[in-house]
């Protein structure tokens, strides 16, 4: 598997871009929001109850070079509806993208503002959004680009939350931080490395134990696979073998292409079945991690449990039908739910959301190697840490440091590890989720406890509450607010 496997295929999706070279297994990064709201066929930006701020940051916090002082300009939003001075400030540490996309599917933290009387604060990661250290050339080259990476923007995160309160005169406020998915990692991983800055951190969907061999590498193609799998065998198997029916086309065989690219819909002719086989994928793989139990608006436009709606569709066909034009009648929910596409873009996409930065950090320390098991219901792949070094050689002429995450942040024997010198985390998954599989399951102390639901699908916690939200979820957030509400009583009490 080379580094088009690391990449975004997504966009991020996290979403979806791809470096696709040929025969090349896509991956998906662990955090990134893609929104389709649109207008006039154009990506809009959500409406969203925050005053966006802009932060002098420095460059580089490590090193204390003359160019290291250099000042870029970081976004963060605030709302202070309900907080008053000295109560508590809920901050979310971004990830990898625009923060405002990150604001707008964050709904848990407004919900819980008024009990709290907090102060919302999501800050943007360095190198994503509007965020850029050197402008529209952020992204030149591995000189800039070097100063891209998890622990600067803990860094980052740290200045900007002590100058906040300072700022505010507020310098006893206790300070909770929040996150999803990568920017879950790095709410748990500041609460390790900052516990003076915050009390206590919700990380949902964390996959912390995706590195080195901790987690194993067919975990997250397995999950997927299980959820379709786990509704109906028929929809597993119907997809499973849809690759051997696309891979029949072969690359020189114009005829074949074009006839694909109109049973696809495609809006121009496509160029490879990889692009194809792209688009599937990614359709299956998202879907199944934002399986969520009502209608949403996350990374498409989706119904309540989309994976079931989709082996319905799936299962709905006359046996005679080919199985990959049921996996694309399948994959046109995830891209066509709402009936406005008339044709689907399989090549060329776009970064609307500024992702292009992950690249970067899964050639350098955000190494998390991933295989497909013949278990699976995607074609069988293996990696080669070879192929991958040489892809990011090629690249950006560095090579990947694949044990940097756990040697700076742990992740090994990490029971044993967190109990004796962690406390106040929550890492909340739901097992429909594949990035789960490369998270904290289990509790580890009294105050660092797991909070699992079978059923729960990507961060799903972390969005607005619905009524027409299932008793499972209702009661993982009743349980979270329970757990900060105990993190702060206790921090007030020690505070008298």
């Amino acid at each position: 598997m080379d580094l088009s496997s690391f990449s975004s295929i997504f966009l991020l999706f996290l979403f979806a871009f791809t470096l696709a070279e040929v025969g090349s297994v896509p991956t998906y990064f662990p955090g990134i929001y893609q929104s389709s709201l649109k207008k006039n066929g154009k990506t809009v930006k959500p409406k969203i109850p925050f005053r966006s701020h802009y932060f002098p940051q420095v460059l580089d916090h490590f090193t204390f070079q003359p160019k290291s002082y250099k000042i870029f300009y970081q976004k963060y939003l605030i709302n202070s509806q309900y907080w008053h001075k000295g109560a508590p400030i809920f901050v979310y540490t971004g990830n990898e993208g625009d923060i405002d996309w990150f604001a707008d599917n964050t709904g848990f933290m407004l919900d819980i503002a008024p009990k709290f009387h907090a102060l919302l604060v999501f800050i943007e990661h360095r190198f994503y959004g509007e965020s850029m250290p050197f402008g529209k050339h952020s992204y030149r080259s591995a000189k800039t680009l070097g100063y891209l990476n998890s622990q600067q923007a803990l860094a980052d995160y740290a200045v900007l939350i002590r100058s906040l309160k300072h700022n505010l005169s507020s310098e006893a406020s206790p300070v909770v931080v929040f996150g999803g998915s990568y920017g879950g990692m790095l709410a748990a991983w500041f609460r390790l490395k900052y516990p003076h800055i915050a009390i206590g951190a919700l990380a949902s969907s964390a996959p912390i134990l995706q590195f080195d061999d901790i987690t194993p590498w067919s975990s997250f193609y397995d999950a997927v696979s299980q959820d379709y799998r786990d509704v109906s065998l028929n929809c597993y198997e119907v997809i499973k073998g849809s690759w051997a029916e696309l891979n029949s086309i072969s690359a020189s065989d114009e005829e074949g292409l074009s006839e694909l690219s109109r049973d696809f819909r495609a809006c121009k002719k496509v160029s490879t079945i990889y692009s194809v086989r792209d688009w599937l994928w990614e359709a299956f793989v998202y879907t199944a991690m934002v399986n969520y139990p009502t209608e949403a608006n996350f990374m498409m436009p989706l119904p309540a449990y989309p994976v079931e709606k989709m082996c319905k569709i799936i299962d709905g066909f006359s046996p005679g039908a080919t199985k990959l034009s049921r996996a694309f009648a399948a994959a046109s929910l995830y891209y066509n739910y709402s009936q406005t596409e008339k044709c689907f873009k399989l090549e060329d996409e776009t970064d609307a959301h500024g992702l292009h930065g992950w690249n970067w950090q899964a050639c350098t320390e955000m190494v998390m190697p991933m295989v497909v098991s013949n278990e699976s219901m995607f074609p069988p792949s293996s990696f080669s840490y070879k192929e991958y070094v040489d892809d990011c050689v090629k690249q950006y002429g560095v090579m990947p440091r694949p044990h940097w995450i756990t040697t700076e942040f742990g992740g090994t024997r990490i029971e044993q590890v967190l109990k004796r010198f962690g406390g106040n985390i929550i890492f909340s998954n739901g097992l429909q989720d594949p990035w789960s599989r490369g998270s904290v399951l289990k509790n580890i102390s009294s105050s660092i406890v797991a909070l699992v639901t079978e059923k729960g699908a990507h961060h799903a916690d972390l969005r607005s509450a619905t009524r027409k939200d299932p008793d499972w979820l209702v009661n993982q957030r009743k349980q979270e607010v329970e757990i900060i509400q105990k993190w702060i009583s206790e921090y007030n009490l020690e505070s008298l």
